[in-house]
Parts: structure tokens; C-alpha cells; sequence
């Protein structure tokens, strides 16, 4: 079984890494040891596009070749600290997983991603994003559902585990 769980830097995806580690991973392997070889768990991250021109109120400006690079080096660092993470996770429960970054929009590579991996199951997590907010950003997971060429699960986080990130957030801000 090939199991893809999408992360970003939301406590939320975590979540749903360590829902699906739990609930999908290792309740599902046998005390076969074969089995236990054909399962593959992808770890996958999209990190967004940035691009070297910006519209002010005039002509258009171009951004320098450094911070291009300070960009990609600051999106390189974000992606290993997320993988650190995912990893450690996956150790804990003793899931071999593997990593792959992708650049693009965060829906539309994840689904590419899962078809290209020929996954059997994408995980993805819920912000709880307000109609509002969704309307205006969209729904990574949403889209997955609809566009993804395999099932999708998609994990809400407990309430609770909602209000503390939230928290935490107010608190950094």
C-alpha cells in the first residue's frame, strides 16, 4: 500500500501525519513481514512559487538574483524543519517514510504528486478555514477531493486541538 500525506507548516498536518501513522499505517500492517515491505508512506510538501517581478504603482520591478536565492534558501529551510518533524514522527512509530518537495500551487502538485507516485491513499489535514477564508484562499484538501485520482482522507483536528493552535498563534503574533 502507497499512503501520501500532504504537510505544511500547520500543527493541523501534523496531525494528520500522526492520525494516519496511528490509524491507517499501523493498524493495517500484519505481522507479515512481506507486507510490511510493500508499504510506502510519501511524505510531500509544495512550497510556493515566488516570482522575480513585482506590479507597484509604475513600471514593473524585478527582484535581484539574491533574494531569489534568499528566498529559496528561507523555503529550503522551512521544508527541512516540516520534514525533521514529519520524520521524527514517523521513527517514533517505526514507518520507514520518504520526502519529496515540490514548487507550485500547494493543491494542484499534491494531486499531481499522488498520481505520479500512483499512491493508494492521500491524507491531507483541515484547517478549519471560515467560508470566508475558503472562499478566498480555497481548500488544498477540498480541491484534493475533487481532483485527486485516488481516495482522499482528509483529517479534521479535535475542536480542542483547533483552540490551542489558535491560541499559540494569537501568542507568536
Amino acid at each position: 500500500m502507497k499512503v501520501m500525506v500532504a504537510l505544511d507548516e500547520s500543527e493541523g498536518s501534523l496531525y494528520a501525519l500522526n492520525w494516519a501513522l496511528s490509524s491507517v499505517i499501523i493498524n493495517n500492517q500484519t505481522l507479515n513481514v512481506e507486507d510490511m515491505h510493500h508499504m510506502v508512506l510519501f511524505l510531500v510538501h509544495v512550497n510556493l512559487p515566488f516570482h522575480s517581478y513585482v506590479y507597484p504603482a509604475g513600471p514593473v520591478v524585478y527582484t535581484t538574483a539574491s533574494v531569489l536565492d534568499s528566498v529559496k534558501h528561507a523555503q529550503e529551510e522551512i521544508s527541512a524543519a516540516i520534514f525533521t518533524r514529519a520524520l521524527r514522527a514517523c521513527e517514533e512509530k517505526r514507518v520507514k517514510a520518504e520526502t519529496l518537495v515540490f514548487r507550485g500551487d500547494p493543491k494542484e502538485m499534491i494531486c499531481q504528486a499522488a498520481e505520479q507516485m500512483h499512491v493508494d491513499l492521500l491524507v491531507v489535514g483541515s484547517r478549519g478555514l471560515g467560508v470566508l477564508k475558503r472562499a478566498f484562499l480555497g481548500s488544498v484538501s477540498d480541491y484534493c477531493v475533487h481532483h485527486a485520482h485516488c481516495p482522499v482522507l482528509v483529517v479534521k483536528p479535535p475542536k480542542e486541538f483547533l483552540d490551542r493552535e489558535a491560541q499559540a498563534h494569537h501568542q507568536r503574533v
